[in-house]
């Protein structure tokens, strides 16, 4: 999976997260990982990605939550 694909998923999982469950604004690496059947270290290696954009942000303590900033990135248009 290239890396724009994985952080468009990254993006959609959270905003489906926000909008449909109302339940945890916040995500973790291992929740992003697990839902979008990518490895730990690849889910945690795109947020800090997503966070030097100022896309996501995390917060707390160890495991860190994860966050949209609502700064948006173009996803990709699947055919």
């Amino acid at each position: 999976m290239s890396g724009l694909k994985a952080r468009t998923k990254i993006i959609k999982m959270m905003e489906n997260v926000d909008t449909e469950t109302r339940v945890g604004k916040e995500t973790t690496a291992r929740m992003i990982s697990q839902f979008l059947s990518l490895s730990y270290r690849a889910s945690l290696h795109h947020l800090h990605l997503l966070e030097e954009e100022k896309i996501v942000k995390r917060s707390g303590k160890r495991p860190y939550k994860w966050a949209l900033t609502g700064k948006g990135q173009k996803g990709v248009v699947e055919e």
